[in-house]
């Protein structure tokens, strides 16, 4: 089933931004912190736009996703993973402060899916990505959705306490998503077909669950 963008989001098509004066007006992207804290990502919208436009970035972002023919599944990144157990995805190599153009790969893939969203992760009144899946290193477009901060620390409050949760796994979400990668790459090496590799993420998942200790 094709993507369905979000609505009154303020979405910028590629071919759009990379106008001249139709992107953000603020230059330069800050360092986004993938340990401890997510701190905001500011990275400005024409920025996003040569990234996500750009051949060589997109192919190495995929070459990073594990992208299984069920429909429903998640698509696990299975390279990086920061802190806080997203996708910690290199799109540029820039001067100045270390790892300064490492960002969240999911922000990368919605935006390849959907379209530029100004402002993506700039803080508590600008919009932010959502995993309803509750997976952190998920890239699946449609387990991802635009909401705000508040909402998305909201859900993660409300599901976090249900057992068979990802947000409930004892390891933590970054270790859950190291676990995950490691698995899949584990597969992939050994060169087994997608029923191996689902059943070796299967494992890999439930050996984190707080009912596996019983």
């Amino acid at each position: 089933m094709p993507f369905e963008p979000p609505r009154d989001v303020g979405l910028f098509p590629l071919a759009e931004v990379t106008e001249p004066g139709s992107a953000s007006s603020e230059s330069g992207p800050e360092q986004l912190s993938l340990i401890g804290e997510p701190v905001p990502v500011r990275i400005a919208a024409l920025t996003w736009a040569e990234w996500l436009a750009d051949e060589q970035v997109r192919a190495r972002y995929w070459s990073k996703v594990y992208r299984p023919s069920a429909e429903s599944a998640c698509w696990f990144f299975f390279g990086g993973i920061s802190d806080t157990g997203h996708a910690s995805f290199r799109a540029a190599s820039l001067p100045g402060r270390t790892r300064r153009g490492t960002i969240p790969g999911h922000l990368y893939g919605y935006q390849l899916a959907y379209g530029v969203i100004p402002r993506l992760g700039w803080g508590v009144d600008s919009p932010t990505v959502c995993h309803t899946c509750d997976n952190h290193s998920c890239q699946q477009p449609a387990h991802l959705r635009l909401g705000t901060p508040a909402e998305n620390r909201a859900e993660w409050l409300s599901r976090r306490r249900d057992p068979s949760s990802p947000l409930a796994d004892l390891r933590g979400p970054a270790a859950r998503a190291r676990a995950i990668g490691a698995a899949i790459r584990t597969g992939l090496a050994n060169g087994e077909d997608e029923a191996r590799v689902a059943a070796r993420i299967r494992t890999t998942m439930a050996a984190g669950r707080p009912l596996s200790l019983w």
